[in-house]
């Protein structure tokens, strides 16, 4: 590979990673301050910073939204309706950061900070800001409460014994119900067929 094209490579690497903007998402509650951080890993304070907004996520029809940038020589320039009251920058080294008061639903968005690099410009990756009236809560989940049932125990052995003694007899009277049942019925049926015999001789 030529040395050129390896000259080219790293460039864009150390563009690429020049920018980082932690984390990659928050959500706060309306009329809170929010804190912005944009980390340049290669830049000194004397570079001048960017801030964009993009209201929807990444598509062909999406764009930016010029919010405010940061100029060693000009100082703070504001786009169109942003004040000082609604945003600020400070510029630390290494690390600017975007001030937002008081937030509204309607800030929300995909920030980014951009720098311009020779020729290009270079963005950070953005952080996806979520402004809402109420934080959404995490259901927890319902246990269902399960009754195990007990077994009937009978404390007093005298009882227990006495209930035993009970099914016993039942039983018992059960069986001598169904016997006395079938000898009436075997008594009355030799009666009838006696009765058939006698008829015929006649």
């Amino acid at each position: 590979m030529q040395p050129g094209l390896w000259l080219v490579l790293a460039w864009q690497v150390a563009a690429l990673s020049a920018l980082h903007q932690p984390p990659k998402s928050m959500m706060v509650l309306t009329n809170q301050m929010v804190k912005l951080s944009c980390e340049m890993k290669i830049y000194t304070k004397s570079t001048p910073i960017y801030w964009l907004r993009q209201l929807q996520g990444p598509t062909k029809d999406s764009h930016f939204e010029f919010l405010v940038s940061w100029n060693p020589t000009k100082g703070i320039v504001y786009g169109e309706g942003m004040t000082a009251e609604k945003l600020t920058v400070s510029s630390d080294t290494a690390q600017p950061i975007l001030n937002l008061t008081s937030v509204k639903p309607e800030d929300s968005g995909i920030y980014f900070c951009m720098i311009v690099g020779s020729p290009e410009l270079i963005f950070g990756k953005g952080i996806k800001l979520i402004v809402a009236d109420v934080l959404p809560t995490t259901a927890q989940p319902t246990k269902k409460t399960i009754l195990k049932k007990k077994p009937c125990r009978v404390s007093n052995p005298m009882a227990q014994k006495t209930c035993g003694l009970v099914t016993l007899s039942l039983l018992v009277a059960g069986i001598l119900v169904l016997l006395v049942s079938l000898s009436v019925t075997i008594h009355l049926h030799c009666l009838q067929r006696k009765a058939r015999i006698r008829f015929m001789k006649q």
